[in-house]
């Protein structure tokens, strides 16, 4: 007796010995039982209910005048035992409002019109069945599967296992600490295989046992029962780094495994370990024949990879505040740097404001001497005119060279008859023939004495020209000094780039008169930058150019400045080329390095002055370059694009924000 019964009643018996015979296939799962009238069909109802056969499918013949099918499956809808029963009407007449009345209110799923094809009364019939049987959720349905609609059969019980898995996972294990977790899994593992492993699945090996290699493919998934392993990565210095250990219940090779991609780490035991190990075949028959396993394992790896994550925002957020530590040590390396760039040069700069000061003081002094004679001169107007000339004259015009001076006087001397007179003639300006003739001629024996008086005139102001030219020069010196020993702003700015090069040469001064300097400034657009921190490279590159130089004043610095708007980005160059002793092929590629110094010990130098340059430049979106021939000459190239701004915000909300970036797990 099987489960499942099908009844099938008509009034007329040819027709229910061909359902009997259409519907033979199957008998094999369902009990078929065939009446020719509404009596016996009751009576069969009956006796299913009282054998405890749930009644899964009736096909009814109709005839509205003979045969009242549609009242018959009307009935057994309000029966509990057949109430869920497909209904099917084999339909001879035009009673098309019962029908329909019927089909309306759920109490009929199917009408078929006699005479009906086999074929389309076996489709139907499956249909049914197949629905029917889905609606029983204690049946094996796959029992059923190659009588009735397969791939229905097939899909639903596939649903209704991932219905259960899903509900299983999310309810069963999340109370399960990790270590229960993989005993469970490891013991089910170790039991599946107690009767056959021809796989030899379950392994021990010894120490420094190799299981994935980093970079390389691994077709395996490891289950540590007993024992430790370690993984390891490569720096880029070529040297293994352990960053991990793993002990029983742990799973190694997961994420390579699952993904297919290289393992992402080399994994070694460090003691005898017991392993369980599984390919992709022998995986999925383990999962295949043991289904309630699956939950269990996925469950695991997703706890096993949460972990590893875990651990690697740990890890982030601790490079995270080593990374702010180090900048701040950074930034406090760049200002020692700074500091002793400024310490080596004070002094320099002093003996250069030495200079300028002496000057205004001796100046002062004559003026004191001077001035009272020109407010107290006797000459006449139109002479004391000619001193104020001559004195507007001497606060604007450079003083000619002692040469040009001798020369001059040579030539007028004929005229005065005095070689001093001349001279001073040549230096108040006055050695112009024309007008030398008319102050001969209306001062007559006057001459030298009027000169002498003009001399005053000339000495006042060619004192306050040297007076404004040395406030000038300190005034730069300052400004420089200023502007190159305060703290960077991380502001950008629009500025011209020669104005942060020619503030680096003038605290340089003191050391670059001794030799060469050639600027050759191209036309170049302002660029979006941070000044300050530019000027501190022009600073390196200077000094370690005024380092190389040779010391018999033959030095050459030549400074020189690109635009290249058809790069892309747009950018500038800035060179500095020197002639000095040139740097090494094998140092070249070190130069950049930090604390790498080739200054002797005591000189200044922290062995970070490169290093921050280059650091500096490539915050600027920028690079730089050294080229170099032994004994000749050292080039270093700055590149800079034109518009640095985004760049430097991008680079700094980086920074800011590297702890909200996705985090890569350092699974395999």
């Amino acid at each position: 007796m099987n489960k499942f019964a099908i009844l099938c009643l008509d009034h007329d018996s040819v027709i229910v010995e061909r359902l009997r015979h259409d519907l033979s296939q199957y008998a094999t799962l369902f009990d078929i039982f065939c009446t020719d009238s509404l009596h016996e069909a009751e009576e069969a109802v009956a006796y299913l209910e009282q054998t405890q056969q749930q009644v899964a499918l009736v096909i009814c013949g109709n005839n509205h005048m003979q045969f009242k099918g549609v009242e018959f499956l009307i009935k057994l809808d309000r029966s509990e035992h057949t109430r869920d029963a497909r209904k099917i009407l084999l339909n001879d007449n035009l009673a098309i409002e019962t029908i329909m009345s019927a089909v309306n209110e759920g109490r009929l799923d199917h009408c078929l019109a006699k005479p009906w094809r086999t074929k389309e009364l076996l489709k139907v019939t499956t249909k049914e069945l197949t629905t029917y049987l889905l609606n029983d959720p204690n049946s094996d349905w796959l029992s059923y599967s190659s009588i009735l609609d397969q791939n229905r059969i097939l899909k639903a019980h596939i649903d209704r296992k991932m219905s259960h898995y899903r509900a299983g996972f999310i309810n069963d294990y999340h109370n399960v600490d990790d270590k229960a977790l993989a005993n469970q899994v490891i013991e089910a593992l170790y039991e599946f295989f107690s009767d056959n492993d021809e796989t030899r699945a379950c392994r021990t090996y010894s120490t420094n046992h190799l299981l994935t290699k980093e970079g390389q493919p691994n077709r395996f998934l490891w289950f540590i029962a007993e024992g430790e392993v370690a993984l390891y990565k490569t720096s880029e210095d070529n040297q293994q780094h352990e960053v991990i250990r793993y002990h029983s219940g742990h799973i190694v090779g997961g994420m390579s495994f699952v993904t297919g991609e290289n393992s992402f780490s080399t994994a070694i035991t460090l003691s005898k370990t017991k392993v369980i190990k599984l390919d992709r075949a022998l995986f999925a028959k383990v999962m295949h024949t043991k289904s309630d396993l699956l939950p269990l394992f996925t469950n695991l790896l997703l706890r096993h990879f949460n972990r590893r994550l875990q651990g690697s925002i740990k890890t982030k957020l601790q490079l995270q505040q080593t990374l702010v530590s180090l900048e701040s040590a950074h930034q406090q390396l760049i200002e020692r740097e700074k500091m002793a760039v400024l310490g080596q040069l004070v002094a320099g700069v002093a003996h250069e404001l030495n200079n300028p000061v002496a000057a205004i003081l001796r100046g002062s002094d004559t003026l004191k001497k001077s001035v009272p004679h020109v407010l107290r001169s006797s000459l006449r107007p139109e002479q004391y005119q000619q001193g104020i000339k001559i004195m507007d004259q001497a606060m604007l015009n450079t003083p000619i060279s002692t040469a040009n001076a001798r020369k001059a006087a040579k030539q007028i001397e004929y005229k005065v008859t005095d070689r001093n007179l001349a001279k001073k003639l040549v230096q108040l300006g006055l050695n112009d023939p024309n007008e030398l003739d008319s102050y001969i001629s209306s001062l007559g024996s006057d001459l030298k004495k009027t000169v002498q008086e003009w001399e005053h005139f000339y000495q006042t102001g060619n004192i306050l020209r040297s007076i404004n030219v040395c406030a000038l020069r300190i005034a730069d010196m300052v400004k420089s000094l200023k502007s190159y020993a305060r703290q960077d702003e991380e502001a950008t700015f629009s500025v011209d780039i020669h104005e942060g090069i020619e503030d680096t040469l003038v605290i340089f001064e003191n050391r670059l008169k001794r030799h060469s300097v050639i600027k050759q400034y191209a036309k170049i657009p302002n660029i979006t930058c941070q000044p300050i921190a530019l000027q501190q490279v022009w600073t390196n590159l200077v000094s370690n150019a005024l380092d190389a130089l040779p010391d018999d004043n033959s030095g050459e610095l030549i400074i020189t400045t690109e635009f290249k708007p058809k790069e892309f980005p747009s950018s500038i160059v800035v060179t500095f080329h020197d002639n000095g002793h040139g740097i090494p092929d094998e140092i070249q590629n070190k130069i950049f390095e930090l604390n790498y110094t080739t200054k002797s010990e005591g000189n200044f130098g922290l062995g970070i002055g490169l290093s921050v340059c280059q650091q500096i430049i490539k915050q600027h979106g920028g690079d730089i370059h050294v080229k170099s021939e032994l004994g000749k000459y050292s080039k270093m190239l700055v590149v800079l694009p034109i518009n640095t701004e985004q760049h430097i915000q991008n680079t700094n909300r980086f920074n800011e924000k590297i702890s909200n970036h996705f985090i890569n797990g350092n699974g395999q």
